[in-house]
């Protein structure tokens, strides 16, 4: 597993020890609520998301919980064989629709693969793109505005799940579902 770029510092971090799953959901919840707030406030802005953690960590099950707290009804599948979900969500009645795009670069052999795949374009779109191994893209996917970094505990249910904002839009985001769970 590749950490974020050396030339990339965190401006802001939270991190959340988690015990049993219902505190993972929790924590995906919280950093929902931030997301929503955000981007209900900034309607044609785009994140990028890198969902790191090793094999079995549990990013896919963070990924779900995010999604479907952020609105989604139906089934949050894992992106492993189709390389890219999309998740179109309403964040509001009034407003627009965005998309939460959930990408799984586990099996990528090649970094240019994602590209080749006509990905790119995702990452422009109002909303945000969810990437899982970011790694096996590493030199060609854009900066990314939060890093989710999930470290298995002791048992399955057990993670900590550290947030790192590396941009002022990422920042906004993470301050804003801290507010949030302060409220």
């Amino acid at each position: 597993m590749t950490p974020m770029p050396a030339h990339q510092t965190a401006i802001h971090s939270i991190t959340h020890d988690c015990r049993q799953e219902v505190q993972t959901a929790a924590a995906a919840k919280t950093l929902a609520l931030g997301l929503s707030q955000f981007l209900r406030q900034h309607p044609t802005q785009h994140l990028n998301i890198a969902l790191e953690g090793e094999l079995g960590a549990g990013k896919t099950t963070f990924a779900r919980h995010l999604i479907q707290s952020m609105g989604y009804v139906g089934r949050v599948k894992s992106p492993t064989y189709t390389l890219c979900e999309p998740y179109p969500l309403n964040l509001s009645d009034a407003g627009p629709t965005i998309t939460a795009h959930h990408f799984d670069l586990y099996r990528m052999r090649d970094p240019l693969e994602w590209q080749e795949a006509g990905f790119a374009e995702h990452f422009d779109a109002p909303g945000f793109c969810l990437i899982e191994w970011p790694e096996k893209a590493e030199g060609t996917l854009p900066s990314m505005d939060i890093q989710i970094q999930i470290t298995a505990g002791q048992t399955e249910e057990e993670r900590i799940i550290t947030l790192n904002a590396y941009t002022d839009p990422g920042q906004s985001a993470l301050l804003a579902q801290k507010a949030i769970h302060r409220a």
